[in-house]
């Protein structure tokens, strides 16, 4: 008998776009009240301690995305979204508070737990929601665009509150949305129907929490996932390269080769306008062609517009190229979440991608290093930009690495939903690991 459709599922991305866009305001929010904090003198904050709470941050997006992906494997994606959002919101609120340095980088070291599982638990949601009607694809690429809305949102809000309010209204404006968003998931949020029948079939199978989460974890490193596995690492890790050394550095590289670019925000502005517009272009892409081909454009894409990077353009000129680098460097990585849906089995689908985003944070912090230092040596243009076209291409030759045969797409509701005498069966080969890479 076909089941009935879930009214709720119609929450699934409104809601876990809103997640996504607190997540990205709450990951600019540091550099936009920076300054201040350093111009004013605020705990006698230097540019290396607030370096160090920067990169605090990120660790603990780093060490979130490696052990709360695991954990919503076991115990449910929409628990652990709550959870996510109710962590980082309750600690952005307390930086507005924060009596110290010290403190200030504890609390965004605990933020960075809540933010390194909100992202992958929200793309595994609306990835398996809108498997059924092909839109896998398009619906990862679609939620992160959250992320660059609440980073646009983070810099006008700077403008309009800092001068008025001061730095400290910037954090309560940015936890003040989860108590209306949080009530929201509990009442909407249906949890996953794919995580519930591969959650079944573990759970059969490993009789404890534990060993589910134990077989979980050993899935990402079983067969031919193994090498899926370690060529997501890798791709990520130099797509937030060049995401992080492009947002940190590019204003700076363009001043230095000469062109009167005047405020920095347009140049930055336009490269995350580039980015939204190239997340709605290569979802759509790659639900028609596929994933994998899709990635491996992006990032040759992104290779060519950065070596181009070195050509003495007019004003005008630059500002297109920066748009168009801004499409595919952002989207392609973007496109590597997506994947990570097509190839992990659904009971280590947030796993998988969980461990993927918190390696790949490595990249986001060897990016602002690496452009800090061809900066310094005065050889960021152009040989810069031809180490990032490299590094494109090294990306896209990892995700070629992905390659395998035989695997069956994401699982939709509507077709398990119709093979209830495959229940067990169809659960078991969800869960068989090897077996599941997608070409």
């Amino acid at each position: 008998m076909m089941q009935t459709r879930n009214p709720r599922r119609s929450w699934v991305q409104p809601l876990c776009w809103t997640a996504v866009l607190l997540d990205g305001f709450d990951l600019v929010v540091l550099g936009v009240v920076l300054p201040v904090l350093l111009a004013d003198g605020v705990w006698g904050l230097t540019a290396g301690t607030g370096a160090a709470v920067s990169t605090v941050g990120l660790v603990g997006m780093m060490i979130g995305g490696l052990t709360i992906g695991t954990v919503t494997d076991v115990i449910g994606r929409r628990k652990t979204l709550i959870l996510s959002v109710t962590i980082f919101s309750v600690c952005t609120l307390l930086c507005a508070f924060a009596p110290s340095a010290l403190v200030f980088g504890a609390l965004r070291f605990l933020a960075g737990l809540g933010l390194g599982g909100c992202l992958p638990t929200a793309i595994s949601m609306v990835s398996e929601a809108s498997a059924e009607r092909g839109r896998a694809s398009s619906a990862a690429t679609l939620v992160m665009t959250g992320y660059h809305a609440g980073a646009v949102l983070t810099s006008l809000l700077g403008l309009l509150l800092i001068p008025q309010l001061g730095w400290r209204a910037m954090f309560v404006a940015g936890a003040l949305p989860a108590l209306v968003l949080v009530p929201l998931m509990i009442r909407y949020l249906p949890e996953s129907a794919a995580f519930e029948r591969a959650r079944a079939e573990v759970a059969a199978g490993s009789g404890t929490a534990a060993a589910a989460a134990g077989t979980v974890v050993r899935t990402l490193f079983q067969g031919r996932l193994l090498r899926a596995t370690i060529a997501f690492w890798v791709s990520t890790f130099l797509g937030l390269v060049l995401v992080y050394g492009l947002n940190t550095w590019l204003p700076q590289i363009m001043r230095q080769a000469g062109y009167p670019l005047g405020d920095a925000l347009g140049l930055l502005l336009t490269l995350n306008v580039g980015a939204v517009v190239g997340l709605l272009v290569a979802g759509r892409v790659a639900d028609r062609v596929g994933v994998r081909k899709s990635v491996i454009g992006w990032f040759l894409g992104a290779a060519v517009f950065l070596a181009l990077f070195s050509l003495r353009l007019p004003t005008l000129g630059l500002y297109v190229m920066v748009f168009l680098a801004g499409c595919f460097v952002f989207s392609a990585q973007v496109l590597i979440y997506a994947y990570t849906q097509h190839v992990y089995p659904p009971h280590a689908r947030a796993t998988g991608l969980g461990w993927t985003t918190g390696m790949g944070r490595i990249g986001g912090i060897t990016g602002p290093l690496l452009g800090g230092w061809l900066v310094a040596a005065g050889i960021a243009y152009p040989w810069g930009f031809y180490l990032f076209a490299v590094i494109g291409l090294l990306a896209a030759v990892a995700v070629a690495a992905v390659a395998g045969r035989g695997a069956a797409p994401v699982p939709t509701e509507r077709s398990e939903a119709a093979r209830p005498e495959a229940g067990r069966e169809g659960a078991a080969q969800a869960g068989a690991g090897p077996e599941a890479v997608q070409a």
